[in-house]
C-alpha cells in the first residue's frame, strides 16, 4: 500500500491593532514541499471596504473562504441595507468553518477591520475557534514574529509605528524560515477611511 506524502507549506502573517486602526501583513512566498510555487502569492485579501484577512494554510481553501466571505458580506449588506460589523463578520466566518468541521478547511486566518467601535483584530482556526487580539501571528514561523511583537507592541502606537513593527516582525520570521519569504512583504492599513495597501517601495525601505 502506497503511503501518502505530506508536503510542508509555509507562511508568516501578522495582525496589529494600533491607536486608530489595524495593520495586517504577510510575506509572499508560496511553497509546495521544498519547491517555491510562487514568489508573489496573495496572502492579504481585501474582503470589504474596511475589512481584510491574512491567509495561512492551503491556497485553495483560503481562496475559497475569501470568495465565500465576500459573497456573504454582500448579501448581508443588501438584505439589511447597512455595513457589517467586524464582530458579525468573524461570527459569520466561524459559522462557515464550523459547518465544515468534519472535512475542515486547511486555513488559519487573521481578520482585521474597522467599524463604529474602532479597529479590531481576530484570529480564527480551521474549525471556527476565534479569539479577539491586540496583536497576533499565524503560519510556520509565527513564534519568531511573536518575539518581535511581544517586545515592541504598545496599545497607543500610531499607524507608522504599527507598520514598521509589522514589517520588522515579518522580516525577522522569513530570515529564520526557509518556507517564508518571497519577493515582497505586503502590508495593509485599515481605519475609518478604509483598506489601504502600503506602497511596495515604502515597505522595501522599511525592510532593509
Amino acid at each position: 500500500m502506497q503511503r501518502l506524502k505530506i508536503l510542508k507549506t509555509g507562511t508568516t502573517t501578522v495582525g496589529i491593532k494600533y491607536k486608530d486602526g489595524v495593520v495586517l501583513a504577510a510575506e509572499s512566498k508560496s511553497t509546495l514541499g521544498y519547491l517555491v510555487a510562487s514568489k508573489t502569492a496573495e496572502k492579504v485579501i481585501k474582503i470589504d471596504d474596511r475589512l481584510a484577512i491574512t491567509t495561512a494554510g492551503g491556497s485553495g481553501d483560503t481562496q475559497a473562504l475569501a470568495r465565500i466571505l465576500k459573497a456573504e458580506i454582500n448579501l448581508y449588506k443588501l438584505s439589511r441595507n447597512t455595513d457589517i460589523t467586524v464582530k458579525a463578520t468573524i461570527t459569520l466566518l466561524a459559522n462557515i468553518m464550523q459547518s465544515a468541521r468534519y472535512y475542515p478547511y486547511m486555513a488559519m486566518l487573521i481578520l482585521g477591520g474597522y467599524d463604529k467601535d474602532g479597529g479590531h483584530i481576530y484570529i480564527i482556526d480551521s474549525v471556527g475557534g476565534m479569539e479577539v487580539e491586540t496583536y497576533t501571528s499565524t503560519g510556520s514561523r509565527w513564534p519568531v514574529a511573536f518575539v518581535v511583537l511581544e517586545n515592541d507592541f504598545r496599545e497607543d502606537m500610531l499607524e507608522e509605528e504599527a507598520v514598521r513593527l509589522a514589517v520588522r516582525s515579518i522580516r525577522s520570521a522569513r530570515e529564520r524560515d526557509i518556507f517564508s519569504g518571497g519577493r515582497d512583504i505586503v502590508v495593509v492599513t485599515i481605519d475609518k477611511n478604509g483598506v489601504e495597501f502600503v506602497s511596495k517601495d515604502k515597505v522595501r525601505d522599511l525592510a532593509k
